[in-house]
């Protein structure tokens, strides 16, 4: 009798072992004469310990981890093919503590399913959501994924619905549907987790917003870095045309859309929407002039949806299951859940999807267990590098795009990167600013030139006595409101965040030498 045994193929566990671990494994079944079906699947988002390797027994799978080469002998010593006892031995999977406590909607599938099958996608509630969505007309599928109340989970939080709706009322006779996965924020690998751990989701999502508002034809523009979701995604869309789930005919309704991977520029700059549209049509990504926004002049002069890869995703289970049930979840203006990338000094690091309302200190210490240092926390950077560093005084702040807007911070993509107490927020404050001039598009001059003299008065700043501190601090306060009132996208308009936020919380980081040394 076969068993089948699970180890991921997702990036992230094949930097630690994943490939070695699966070769040994294949190796010494077939040297013991053991059936065994090995079954790539995503990962499950517990970084720490990977490679996560999974067993299906008749009690449900049983996980091991981290395995590294070296323990592949022991383990099958044990019988772990059995559940056997050893030391890196986790018990039921769905009974690991970190997993059970999460709430997880648009992850339901990732680290389960074998991400190359369609069936096995079928057999997990996939593509429920497409079957409600073709017995409904356009306007139907777009009221509930507004009364979902999902807001796009790229960094911007706009209401899917609303852009949706002005797509599906802008007259054309040809629309798009755009997905950007062209994930480049520090920290950030929900999108990557997605695409190569659960791809059919990602298909599904755009199918229906392609449905929703009349498109016919997806891009989904991919960063160049991820090579392995793009054979992922190249496969699941060839098996959904091949089932007739992509398209001339998509299930027989008489309605086309066909879908293609783009690979994208490496350019930071090409995750902003309108960056990504130039890029996309064989031109440099550099921001457009915003009216018209692309949801009634986009891709190709076209009514274009821009949405991120976990904003797509998420659809599928709002057309399944109602858009009562997701917004059910979360708090205030901030419904669903989000999928939150834990990074950084952290002794675990992880994605955690939770419903909005836990508080980052519970992020920080519940899940991501403290410092991998063993020192104190002293500040988290939460929505990639354009994101504000929080003390641990704003900790108690709740997952919320409110709440965050209220301290001066995002939640961006969801990315969370952790610091101890022996950072140096002064250097962090001026890689910010260095970051922003090295992608930026160069099309404004407040981000194009203000990046550049940002970067020399931060220098001026820690190199100078109290008084040249003082003038160039007054200085940077004031370059910095230029460029969030003047850039023309929110890579000029948002760099200054973590500046300030490292300015106002931990102004003693900016001390010139000379004060230092008398100290």
């Amino acid at each position: 009798m076969s068993v089948t045994v699970y180890i991921p193929g997702d990036a992230g566990a094949l930097s630690v072992g994943a490939e070695s671990v699966a070769a040994l494994i294949a190796t010494e079944t077939a040297r013991r004469g053991i059936d065994v079906n090995l079954v790539r699947n995503g990962s499950r988002g517990l970084y720490w310990l990977e490679p996560l390797v999974e067993v299906a027994t008749a009690a449900g799978r049983i996980a091991y981890g981290p395995v590294r080469p070296e323990d592949v002998g022991s383990l099958f010593d044990a019988d772990f093919l059995n559940g056997g006892k050893h030391s890196l031995a986790l018990g039921p999977t769905e009974e690991i503590p970190y997993l059970k406590s999460q709430q997880r909607l648009t992850f339901a599938r990732v680290g389960i399913v074998d991400p190359r099958s369609l069936d096995d996608y079928r057999a997990h509630g996939g593509y429920r959501g497409l079957d409600a969505a073709l017995v409904m007309d356009a306007a139907a599928i777009v009221q509930q994924v507004t009364d979902s109340g999902l807001r796009g989970r790229g960094g911007a939080a706009f209401p899917t619905g609303i852009k949706w709706k002005t797509c599906l009322d802008a007259p054309a006779e040809q629309k798009y549907i755009v997905c950007n996965a062209d994930e480049g924020d520090s920290g950030t690998y929900a999108d990557r987790m997605v695409m190569e751990g659960d791809p059919f989701v990602l298909i599904e999502g755009m199918t229906i917003a392609g449905l929703a508002v009349g498109a016919t034809h997806g891009y989904i523009y991919l960063r160049v870095e991820y090579p392995h979701a793009q054979r992922a995604l190249e496969a699941a869309i060839a098996s959904a045309e091949a089932a007739g789930y992509l398209g001339g005919d998509v299930r027989g309704s008489g309605k086309a859309f066909r879908l293609e991977v783009r690979m994208a520029a490496g350019a930071y700059i090409c995750g902003e929407e309108t960056s990504l549209l130039e890029s996309l049509e064989g031109k440099r990504g550099q921001v457009r002039f915003k009216p018209p926004l692309p949801a009634i002049e986009g891709l190709f002069g076209q009514p274009t949806v821009i949405n991120n890869v976990v904003t797509l995703a998420s659809v599928p289970i709002i057309l399944d299951r109602g858009a009562a049930f997701y917004r059910d979840y979360g708090m205030g203006r901030s419904r669903g859940t989000l999928p939150i990338q834990l990074a950084g000094n952290l002794k675990r690091p992880a994605l955690v999807e939770r419903a909005f309302g836990l508080t980052l200190r519970e992020l920080i210490d519940d899940y991501g267990g403290g410092t991998a240092s063993g020192r104190p926390v002293r500040a988290a950077q939460v929505g990639g590098p354009l994101g504000a560093y929080l003390p641990a005084s704003q900790f108690d702040t709740p997952i919320d795009y409110e709440a965050f807007i209220a301290i001066g911070g995002m939640l961006g993509h969801g990315g969370v990167v952790v610091f101890d107490d022996s950072v140096d927020m002064a250097a962090q404050a001026r890689y910010a600013m260095e970051f922003c001039a090295i992608e930026s598009c160069g099309k404004c001059t407040p981000c194009r030139i203000g990046s550049t003299r940002g970067v020399e008065v931060i220098d001026r700043i820690v190199a100078g006595d109290r008084s040249e501190r003082e003038r160039s601090e007054v200085l940077l306060r004031d370059l910095c409101q230029t460029m969030l009132d003047g850039s023309l996208c929110a890579l000029g308009g948002m760099a200054p965040f973590p500046v300030l936020s490292a300015l106002n919380h931990f102004p003693e980081d900016f001390s010139g030498v000379t004060e230092k040394a008398a100290t």
